[in-house]
């Protein structure tokens, strides 16, 4: 994936969704929120804190709201884009011919906003608690060599849950122990799994 830089760096790799972006950047920018790129994508932030990310797919683009499982959604166009792993982004999709409801946009976006000024998040899961298993690939890993085991406690509570879901989501166990091989000198060099999309 090639890094971009700014806003019209991205809308030149989805041409097709130019108009479309254009539009719903204009509705987040009237609203003061700070426009920079995360992940690879437009992300727009409130107080260094990000709020919602402007993306382009083959077949829609979409805004994903970092803690859109707080808003109220009467009209019902959030989904849960990643069910099982995403527990408080949603996604709102627009299609190529859709005519984009400014007003009803800005209001999801000031909602969002509000719940940011007032510090709501959707409570965070634990690993090897009530969410995120610890495969047995990965305990193994650990047994085996004490000092991954070191590394990976040292990791943030996120980067464990990547790397454990990154194992635990593989089907065959093939997939699994190919995957380990791969994580192993990232948790040992303490990055985590999606630090070049940061």
């Amino acid at each position: 994936m090639q890094k971009v830089s700014s806003f019209d760096e991205y809308v030149e790799k989805h041409p097709e969704w130019a108009s479309t972006l254009s539009t719903l950047r204009g509705v987040l920018q009237s609203c003061g929120l700070v426009e920079t790129i995360k992940w690879g994508i437009p992300t727009y932030t409130l107080d260094g804190k990000n709020v919602v990310g402007l993306a382009a797919f083959k077949h829609h683009a979409a805004l994903w709201f970092i803690q859109g499982a707080l808003l109220d959604d009467p009209e019902g166009k959030l989904i849960n884009a990643q069910h099982g792993k995403t527990r408080a982004q949603r996604q709102w999709r627009f299609a190529a011919d859709d005519k984009i409801d400014k007003a009803l946009v800005k209001r999801y976006v000031k909602e969002a906003m509000a719940n940011q000024h007032a510090g709501r998040e959707v409570e965070k899961r634990k690993l090897n608690g009530a969410g995120t298993q610890l495969p047995d690939e990965l305990s193994q890993a650990f047994s085996a060599q004490p000092d991954l085991a070191a590394a990976y406690a040292a990791l943030s509570d996120s980067r464990q849950r990547e790397y454990a879901e990154f194992i635990g989501d593989a089907r065959r166990e093939s997939t699994r122990n190919r995957r380990l091989q791969k994580i192993v000198p990232l948790i040992l060099s303490g990055q985590g799994l999606n630090d070049r999309y940061r």
